[in-house]
Parts: structure tokens; C-alpha cells; sequence
């Protein structure tokens, strides 16, 4: 097992190498550094002041290489071949610098750290309360299979995933916040208790997001596991429906579940864009739009990473969980 994991934490680093490179082309290559300075200074910004801003936030260097062959328009030649923006984000981001923000010069990872708070506070809740009741709602239905009540069941999942998003937030706003009063409609306040009310309206609309595509998946994955030999031999034993459902069926299928629900813990940590953006939660989903909206193309870089590592190691925890959960599985 060990020497799995670290094997796998090897193959991450060519992994996160290649995003990190790919998100410089786009960048800086791509893109251009004179246009990163007038999108925070103005389009009629005058050169002297692209060059001073350049110059503050280490732009001014060679891209990849610091040689003579170097473009001719920044003048590093008298300094070390490896004294470029590439390679000194290379050696920034390995130590988890994350540099400071393009629009105010703030440190990012002291926004992504007062960010990370307030998502998964709005994400965590979310995750398990939807994944509890989509669960329940698909065993549900499998225990009462080709009833009136699964058919019925199936067209409300159906009605669920036909609704945008965004209607779902603004039908709860006007109802739950202007109509009813019962939450706050905007805003964040971390104190204690009160931050309840602050919470439960975003985090229940992120749970009804997703419940009727959830609900719809895992009842077919339910409905695979009950029609294998290894069920009909439980029955035929004289184990009752309900054992056979909850002793059989859901233990074995919990390999998709655990592929399905790994599959969402970038979203624990980076948050919801919608919901963050919408209830105006300071959290990392809020802090990436505000960054698209203001052009901070550092705070862009840094989430990018981030996201990169945490979804492999999403893909790590995944692996380490089959074989918890189903002893038949090696990790080799």
C-alpha cells in the first residue's frame, strides 16, 4: 500500500508539471504580458507605466530561459539562465508560494486560506446531506422497482434535472429570504451559531441541485448490483428483501459510489461558483469569479493549481478506497 501511494505521488509530478506548463502557454504565450498590464492599468495606459508594472510583479523577465538568445525586449541576460517567470513559478508554486494578486498585490495564499473557510462550510454540509438522500431515495426505489411509486419517483428525478441551476437558487431566494423571511437572502457572517442562518439556505439549494441526476444514477447502479447471481443465491438462502438491499446491494455497490463522490472533492475545497456568487459567500468559488471579472490572472493561475493537486489527489483517495471497501481489490 505504501509503496503504491508513493509510486502514485511520483506520476502526480509530471502530471501537475504539464498543467502548470499548459496554463503558462495561456498565459504568457498565448496570451500577453502587455495585455495583463492594461487590463489592470487601463487601455490607455502609457508604456512607461506597463514597464513599472511589469517590473513590480516580475513580468519583465525572459519566459522559459534567461539566455542571450532571450527576447531582446527585457534585458536579464546579466542574471542566472533560470531566473525567468516560468521557472520561478515552477519553484514558487513547489513550496506553495502562490505569489500575490495581479489587481491589489495581496497575497493569495492568505485569500485562498480565508476563502477556503466559508466553502467548505457551504460545500461539506451539501455533499453529505445530498449524498444521504439521493442514496436513500435510490434504494427506495429499488426496493419498490416497477411500482406506481418508483415510476413516480423517476418522473419527479426526471422534473429535477430539467431545472437550470439558476432557477433553483432564485426560487429559493424569493421565496425562502423575500417572501418568507426564514434565511437571509445575501451575505456571510462567521459567528458562531448565527452562521447557521447564513448557511442553510445555500447549502440546501446546493443539495437540490443535484439530487435528481444523483437519485437517477444511483438506481441504476442499485438496480445492476440486484440482478447479479450472488443476490438471487441470498434470496434463495431465505435472506429477506430488506437485508438483501441494504447488506448486499449497497455494499457491493459502493465501489461507484466511491468513484462518484471522490470525484466531487475538488468541489469541497474550490467551492460552488453559482451558489458562492449568488448568496455572495466570500469562499473560493466567489474569489475565482472576482478574479475572471477584475482580469487577476495570478489568483486564475494559483486556483488551477490547486484544483490540479486536489483532483489527484481525489484519484489517490479513490484507489485507497476500493480496497477498503472491497477486500478483492489490490493495489499493486
Amino acid at each position: 500500500m505504501i509503496a503504491y501511494i508513493f509510486r502514485r505521488l511520483l506520476y502526480a509530478i509530471p502530471t501537475v508539471f504539464g498543467v502548470m506548463l499548459i496554463t503558462f502557454i495561456l498565459f504568457f504565450v498565448w496570451g500577453s504580458r502587455e495585455t495583463m498590464a492594461k487590463a489592470q492599468l487601463g487601455q490607455r495606459a502609457r508604456p512607461t507605466e506597463v514597464r513599472n508594472w511589469l517590473h513590480e510583479h516580475g513580468y519583465d523577465k525572459p519566459l522559459i530561459i534567461n539566455a542571450a538568445w532571450a527576447d531582446s525586449t527585457y534585458h536579464h541576460a546579466e542574471q542566472p539562465w533560470w531566473d525567468s517567470i516560468f521557472i520561478q513559478q515552477i519553484k514558487n508554486f513547489t513550496v506553495f508560494e502562490l505569489g500575490e494578486s495581479d489587481f491589489n498585490r495581496e497575497p493569495i495564499g492568505e485569500k485562498i486560506r480565508s476563502g477556503m473557510i466559508p466553502s467548505l462550510l457551504i460545500t461539506a454540509p451539501a455533499m453529505f446531506v445530498g449524498l444521504f438522500l439521493a442514496v436513500a431515495l435510490a434504494l427506495v426505489q429499488v426496493f419498490y422497482r416497477a411500482s406506481a411509486l418508483d415510476t413516480g419517483m423517476t418522473v419527479a428525478c426526471a422534473v429535477l434535472m430539467s431545472i437550470v441551476p439558476m432557477a433553483y437558487i432564485i426560487s429559493a431566494q424569493n421565496l425562502m429570504a423575500v417572501t418568507l423571511k426564514w434565511f437571509p437572502a445575501f451575505g456571510f457572517d462567521l459567528q458562531g451559531w448565527g452562521t447557521i442562518r447564513f448557511l442553510m439556505l445555500p447549502v440546501t439549494v446546493m443539495g437540490v441541485i443535484y439530487l435528481g441526476s444523483d437519485v437517477r444514477l444511483y438506481r441504476s447502479i442499485f438496480l445492476e448490483e440486484i440482478a447479479q447471481d450472488y443476490i438471487r443465491t441470498a434470496q434463495a438462502k431465505g435472506v429477506n428483501a430488506r437485508g438483501v438491499l441494504f447488506k448486499h446491494v449497497l455494499k457491493n455497490g459502493a465501489i461507484s459510489l466511491i468513484t462518484l463522490v471522490v470525484a466531487h472533492l475538488p468541489l469541497l475545497i474550490m467551492g460552488s461558483l453559482l451558489i458562492e456568487n449568488f448568496f455572495g459567500i466570500p469562499g473560493l468559488g466567489g474569489l475565482v469569479v472576482n478574479a475572471l471579472q477584475k482580469q487577476d490572472f495570478a489568483i486564475v493561475r494559483a486556483a488551477v493549481f490547486i484544483g490540479s493537486l486536489l483532483y489527484l489527489f481525489g484519484l489517490l483517495l479513490t484507489d485507497i478506497c476500493y480496497a477498503v471497501a472491497d477486500p478483492r481489490i489490490r493495489l499493486s
